[in-house]
């Protein structure tokens, strides 16, 4: 099979975006041999006397003498005018001839490839699979070198014909190093973040669509799904339908930066908050001032959520329990308390982030659908997990992307100055590879009150945006102003990043608890891992990475 560069290219086909081309690439790669190296979505410029000339080639032949094949693909439908073939584009007024393109497109690459030594050897091709020239004479381009929707299935035996098999010159090697290095053909992270955004929301969203085409009565739905599933986008539609109809929903997590990121996707409407912060809005609103000085103030407000007379506007037609796991029965019963008798209540969990060793909770009646995809975790991540895992994990590792690209750094256990430097070494290996501190998230395996990290200002020139462990007036949290995200493992629960850098890792047995933290930590990573772990815990690891 030929080689086809860059990679990843298979995993834009779950779009249908660009999927002519995706049909091109699958066809060139299965047809062509191993000699030949296709280059696609390629773009360069050429700047002369103050202007710039914008070229666009889909695929780029590269021959075992370094001889080249520009493949211009036309999908869809073609013009025909007196002055050649020509491709209309939505905003433009004229359509632009194809034998412009391919012209400036050659002039551009010869220009970049510059001389002192053999010239580029440069041939092309118009591939036009959905569109039959009718006047072949006045195309602009020569007949021998247009493929059309006859002759799609002759793709690759055309490209053999004008690129046949030869012996491997030293002209390949600097072709290719021009190819490679000079154009930079590698994924750009910033276009990815936002390709994996659209692609998860996407394929994850159905459980959203077919889920709340259930229909019972009493609508008391329990939904366990393992990270990435999709629960998140079924809160969300369950939350956004009920506003649609008119009603009052409420939804109710266990982290308090889960449920601000959630209150930011949603219309001011309803409630949304955690448990403990949704006990400070009750007490308020029924005329208790919390005191946050006081040690049993969590229990105070849990207890008056459960017992105290409701008010009207705190019952609501739509319950969704998230981060179930983590709540406890009386949390449960003080919940549904709020519901009005026939509204309708949503508990989503995931019992492999229980990090508190809590009980499941009984929910007797209730209707409960298992979600076993994890759609936003790399496939590289799942399998590790797996392999990790004391028992056999019943995932599908469904992510349209199979790499997370994971990178291991290792320190000595107990040695709190090497864990810094190897997290600081870590933040410059993502900010190498294109993601800006926006998309990056130090994640620690500890707790705050346990971290030698979490309750620093600064990690070298970084600074940190971290909760300092106090609360406002209000019942809100209180951050460190800084530029990069950090939060504990148990904190960053339910949310994700496109890199996280999972730090502070150590234990001296791989045991549930360990497991449990591992899972939560690594499946926050969209696109990249990396793991700052100590030199014990790392045994553990680095025979199972993939």
């Amino acid at each position: 099979m030929a080689h086809i560069h860059p990679p990843g290219w298979r995993e834009l086909a779950v779009t249908g975006a660009a999927q002519r081309e995706i049909e091109t690439l699958a066809q060139l790669e299965q047809a062509l041999s191993d000699d030949y190296t296709v280059f696609h979505g390629v773009h360069w410029t050429q700047v002369e006397k103050g202007w710039s000339a914008y070229g666009e080639v889909d695929f780029i032949v590269v021959a075992p003498d370094g001889r080249l094949l520009l493949i211009e693909q036309k999908s869809g439908f073609l013009t025909e005018t007196d002055e050649g073939l020509a491709k209309r584009y939505a905003g433009l007024d004229k359509p632009k001839l194809v034998r412009n393109q391919i012209v400036r497109t050659v002039g551009a690459l010869k220009q970049r490839f510059g001389s002192g030594g053999e010239p580029l050897a440069i041939d092309y091709l118009l591939y036009c699979p959905d569109y039959q020239v009718r006047k072949v004479e006045t195309a602009g381009i020569a007949a021998d070198r247009i493929v059309d929707a006859r002759r799609r299935e002759q793709l690759p035996a055309v490209v053999r014909t004008i690129l046949p098999l030869t012996e491997v010159s030293a002209q390949r090697e600097r072709v290719m190093r021009f190819l490679g290095n000079v154009l930079q053909l590698v994924p750009d992270p910033s276009a990815m973040i936002g390709q994996a955004n659209a692609l998860v929301t996407r394929i994850s969203g159905g459980l959203a669509s077919w889920a709340r085409k259930l229909d019972f009565t009493p609508f008391r739905l329990r939904v366990s799904g393992t990270a990435g599933s999709g629960k998140t986008q079924l809160a969300l539609a369950e939350y956004l339908a009920a506003i649609a109809a008119g009603l009052r929903p409420l939804y109710v997590c266990y982290n308090r930066p889960l449920a601000d990121h959630v209150q930011r996707l949603v219309p001011a409407v309803g409630r949304v908050a955690n448990y403990h912060q949704l006990c400070d809005l009750f007490a308020r609103d029924t005329g208790v001032a919390p005191d946050y000085a006081d040690p049993q103030v969590w229990q105070r407000l849990e207890a008056h959520l459960a017992q105290a007379d409701l008010p009207p506007d705190w019952r609501f037609d739509v319950l969704i329990v998230d981060e179930g796991q983590d709540f406890s029965e009386q949390w449960r019963d003080a919940l549904l308390r709020l519901l009005q008798g026939d509204g309708r209540a949503l508990w989503l969990e995931d019992p492999l982030q229980n990090l508190y060793a809590r009980a499941p909770v009984a929910l007797p009646g209730w209707v409960t659908l298992h979600a076993d995809s994890n759609f936003r975790s790399p496939r590289q991540v799942v399998q590790l997990l797996a392999a990790l895992s004391p028992d056999a994990l019943t995932i599908d590792a469904s992510s349209p992307f199979a790499g997370a690209d994971i990178d291991v750094l290792t320190y000595p256990a107990g040695d709190t100055a090497q864990m810094h430097a190897q997290t600081r070494q870590a933040i410059t290996r993502c900010l190498g590879a294109g993601y800006g501190r926006q998309n990056i998230a130090l994640v620690s395996f500890r707790g705050r009150e346990h971290s030698a990290l979490l309750n620093l200002d600064a990690l070298g020139h970084h600074t940190l945006k971290s909760f300092d462990g106090s609360y406002d007036l209000f019942g809100n949290p209180v951050y460190r102003d800084g530029e990069l995200l950090a939060e504990s493992v148990y904190r960053f629960k339910g949310q994700s990043a496109p890199a996280v850098i999972f730090t502070e890792i150590d234990f001296e047995t791989l045991d549930d608890k360990s497991f449990r933290k591992l899972f939560v930590g690594m499946t926050r990573a969209r696109l990249k891992l990396m793991l700052v772990i100590s030199d014990r815990a790392a045994r553990f690891l680095i025979d199972k990475l993939p």
